[in-house]
This record gives C-alpha cells, sequence and structure tokens, in this order.
C-alpha cells in the first residue's frame, strides 16, 4: 500500500460540528451526501469504509493526515 495523506484543509470542527482531534473520516453518509467526520459523527451518520464508502485518516505528529484505512 502506497503513502497517501488527506490533501484539504481540516478544521477544528467536521462537518456536523463536532471537535476534531486525532483521527478523520471522508466518507458518504446515510444521508447520501459525503461528509468530513469525527469518530463520533462517523458512528451516528456513516456508511462503511472503502471504495465507494469512505477513508479513514489519523493526525501524525507533523500535522499531516495519514490514510490508514478504506
Amino acid at each position: 500500500m502506497s503513502t497517501v495523506y488527506w490533501t484539504g484543509p481540516v478544521g477544528d470542527r467536521d462537518d456536523f460540528g463536532s471537535p476534531i482531534s486525532k483521527e478523520i473520516i471522508d466518507g458518504k453518509t446515510r444521508m447520501g451526501p459525503w461528509a468530513l467526520m469525527s469518530p463520533v459523527s462517523y458512528s451516528k451518520y456513516g456508511v462503511g469504509l472503502g471504495l465507494g464508502r469512505g477513508q479513514r485518516y489519523k493526525k501524525q505528529t507533523d500535522g499531516r493526515w495519514l490514510k490508514v484505512e478504506g
């Protein structure tokens, strides 16, 4: 697996207003559109990980977000 990093901006809160700290999920929601979600929001609105569903990223010590799943 090649190393992949998130290239977009990541704020302090996700698309649902939940705080972001060390992990984000870029994924499809139960409502249809994709969103940038914290694990809390993902547990409520996410539909899974993998091709066409979502990817999980973890914040590294250098501040970049490394893709770890999906």
